[in-house]
Formats: structure tokens, sequence, C-alpha cells
């Protein structure tokens, strides 16, 4: 029942969020491009900015801006939410575990820099962040419970499916404390 009604919605979820985070990044890292005097909706305070990040290498990891990856990933992530209707085919679902998975190390990339190179946060970036984590995990799951024989690892996957939950709500837990411990200097100034 997990994988047959949840996941699509899921995806679809993960997608249109990411979707929706990749293209306000774009458009405000051109509105950035072609007016430097211009300040991202989402720079809201000197550790809250997205202007700070930005204005980054790291912004441009390949040469062009992230959030351009972000808009194609996330296309292709609903374009598969939507296919899920039925079942899709092994190479479907393979890819987009390929894809997956190099979102998450890429997204982990991120927010190391993040948190201890560019000592600043933007909020739509933290959106994917969340997104790709959980597309990834349920992804993960899911065609793990698709191809897991029987026996230990069988029992083993059913107890991982039964508080399939816990992984994400614990990942972003553990972000979260990560930001906190990373800049308590700043919040305890506004306590």
């Amino acid at each position: 029942m997990l994988f047959g009604r949840l996941l699509p919605w899921i995806l679809v979820v993960s997608g249109a969020v990411g979707l929706l985070a990749a293209f306000t990044l774009t458009v405000e890292k051109f509105e950035l491009a072609t007016n430097p005097s211009y300040t991202p909706t989402c720079s809201i305070n000197p550790i809250v900015n997205c202007g700070s990040v930005m204005d980054t290498p790291q912004a441009s990891a390949f040469g062009f801006p992230n959030s351009l990856l972000g808009i194609a990933g996330f296309a292709a992530l609903l374009a598969v939410a939507v296919m899920m209707g039925r079942r899709p085919a092994w190479w479907v679902m393979a890819g987009l575990q390929a894809g997956l998975t190099a979102a998450v190390v890429f997204v982990h990339w991120l927010i190391f820099q993040s948190l201890y190179r560019i000592d600043a946060l933007c909020p739509y970036c933290m959106a994917v962040w969340v997104v790709v984590v959980v597309a990834f995990w349920y992804v993960s799951v899911r065609n793990a419970d698709h191809y897991c024989p029987p026996g230990r690892a069988r029992r083993g996957l059913d107890v991982v499916v039964t508080v399939h939950s816990l992984v994400p709500v614990l990942w972003v837990l553990a972000v979260i404390a990560l930001i906190t411990q990373r800049f308590w200097w700043y919040w305890s100034t506004l306590l």
C-alpha cells in the first residue's frame, strides 16, 4: 500500500516544491545578475540570506546556476510521479534512483558548503534539501522493497517500511540541529 498510492503523491509534492524553489531561485539569480543592487526576496537577515549564497562559486558548481539542474531534475521527478499510475519500467526506476542518489550527494555537499564555508542559509535551497532527501528515501525503499528476496533481508526491510517516515524526520532534525549549533551565536541574540 505504501508504494502503490503514497509514493506517487510523495514524488508529486517533492517535485512540485522542488520545481517551485528551483524556478524561484533561477528568477532571483537572473535578477541579481542584471541588477547588482537587487535584494532577493529570501534575504531576511545576515544568516538567512539568499543573496550571500547566490553570490558564491558553490551556487554555480558546474559553471551555470545550480537551480537550472533543479528545474530539469524536478521536472523529471514530476514526470515519473505521473507515470507511477501504471507500474513504471525497471529502467525508469533505476534512472530515478541514480538521479536521486546523485542529487542527495550534491545536496549534502551544498549543506556543508552553506553551513561551514558560505556561512549563510537560503530558504529555497533548504526546501530543496528536504524534498531531495524525502524523494531519495522513498524511492530507495520502494526499489529495495520491489527487489528484496525473502529471508532475513526481507524481514529487516519490512521493519523499515513499518517506520518509513522515521529516517526523513531524523534527517531533517539532524540538519536543524547542525544549523542551530552552527549559527547559535546569531540565534542566541534573538532570544
